[in-house]
């Protein structure tokens, strides 16, 4: 059974940087748009950032000139980059396939605090 496995979060202060990575067996990275979300205690799933097969990527206002999105077809994983952290993007960030995900995998915490 093919599944996402969500690393790289933890603590850090207001204006760290993390970098999380994605990984899955097979293909399904390779071949899929793939997005990161984020999930704050208490609000919705949001998707925050998307990279096509292609490469093309897309960002939430709120992230945008923070966040990067990449992925390594090679790797099977897709990372997010996550520079000038700010306490309002402590959430939990899972990765999946968009627009039709899987099963969601257990995610990474990520917490900005001083």
């Amino acid at each position: 059974q093919v599944q996402l496995v969500e690393s790289g979060g933890g603590l850090v202060q207001p204006g760290g940087s993390l970098r999380l990575s994605c990984a899955a067996s097979g293909s399904i990275i390779r071949l899929n748009t793939m997005g990161w979300h984020r999930q704050a205690p208490g609000k919705q799933r949001e998707l925050v950032a998307r990279i096509t097969s292609g490469g093309s990527t897309y960002y939430v206002g709120s992230v945008k000139g923070r966040f990067t999105i990449s992925r390594d077809n090679a790797k099977n994983t897709v990372y997010l980059q996550m520079n000038s952290l700010k306490p309002e993007d402590t959430a939990v960030y899972y990765c999946n396939i968009v627009p039709y995900p899987m099963t969601w995998g257990q995610g990474t915490q990520v917490t900005v605090t001083s």
